[in-house]
């Protein structure tokens, strides 16, 4: 697996990371704790050494899991994990990114996870209440007492990332990014990560599972599956937007690739230091998402797949409106 740097912090990791969100969250399929940690340590093998997880997966499940899958491997592998909301009674009731909840964060998801050092520790979502200098302010105590390497932040806007990272150096943003959600194009934050130096951590970047043409307009979400609430996963949506999944498998007959292959290859072609980390509960999915990193595509490539996807009208937004007002702050 081929390397990339994330930030002028010089963090390195594989070229595909992995989102372990899904393993036992928000989707209507969830693994065990041993089947999830047999599949993390299976991606280990094959070469991943980036693995991203939240205290508020599961909550707090998701990390025992993957603490366990890789504390034998600790050496090899980069462990990203996220603070910024209030988890009461099992639940999410809000954002909380006051510096004082930010380190008691820190502390337990260091236990949880059973390591000594957060490798790369996000905010997941900018919490309007709290100042972004006191939440930099905040990791950055982190990182000088040793219980944090680097600071990330995922959704932000660019005007806050800029402004948090004139306090602690961001060393990735953790945005969505893929075929069919391209704001990071338009909003700054593509252009802000080239100009400071930043990496870039595209989530969700098969489009939460639709851009691997497993999905159709007659799928059916199964009971607890997030994106039962989601504009683009009404079977409407799904029937409409199969056009960019069509253009995929296209390119993928040509390319002799999957279009899941050709959606990540496409990102890995814009640009050096973006890092996507599709997430999968079964490993021949996970295989077949690696290969991605083989297959090269050409600038020539890379132009007429955008020109093609610039003429498919994307029906339905990616959040409801009570999430969509949590981005972009």
């Amino acid at each position: 697996m081929q390397k990339r740097i994330l930030g002028k912090t010089g963090l390195e990791v594989s070229a595909l990371g992995y989102g372990c969100m899904g393993l036992d969250f928000s989707y209507g399929h969830k693994l065990s704790k041993d089947d999830g940690i047999t599949l993390i340590r299976q991606a280990v093998d094959l070469g991943v050494t980036f693995f991203d997880t939240a205290e508020v997966y599961g909550p707090f499940t998701n990390e025992e899991m993957v603490g366990e899958a890789l504390r034998p491997v600790r050496e090899r592998v980069v462990i990203a994990t996220k603070f910024g909301f209030n988890i009461v009674d099992g639940k999410m009731a809000g954002l909380n990114s006051r510096p004082e909840h930010i380190k008691t964060v820190a502390e337990a998801s260091l236990k949880r996870l059973g390591i000594e050092q957060i490798d790369l520790f996000y905010q997941h979502r900018v919490d309007p209440e709290v100042p972004i200098e006191d939440v930099a302010g905040a990791v950055r105590d982190l990182i000088s007492e040793g219980k944090v390497k680097h600071f990330g932040m995922s959704e932000p806007s660019a005007t806050t990332a800029r402004r948090a990272h004139a306090v602690q150096p961001i060393a990735a943003l953790q945005n969505e990014y893929s075929l069919w959600t391209r704001g990071v194009e338009t909003n700054g934050i593509l252009a802000l990560c080239e100009e400071l130096d930043i990496g870039l951590v595209p989530y969700s970047p098969l489009g939460k599972g639709f851009l691997t043409g497993a999905m159709n307009k007659d799928t059916k979400l199964g009971e607890g599956d997030f994106r039962s609430i989601l504009p683009r996963f009404t079977s409407e949506a799904m029937a409409h937007n199969q056009a960019l999944v069509d253009l995929l498998k296209q390119i993928g007959t040509e390319k002799d690739a999957t279009p899941a292959q050709i959606a990540l290859a496409w990102l890995l072609a814009k640009k050096p230091w973006i890092v996507p980390i599709p997430g999968t509960t079964r490993l021949d999915r996970l295989k077949e998402n690696l290969g991605a990193a083989n297959i090269a595509l050409t600038a020539d490539d890379v132009t007429r797949i955008e020109n093609a996807a610039a003429a498919i009208q994307i029906e339905g937004d990616r959040y409801p409106a009570q999430l969509q007002t949590m981005v972009g702050r």
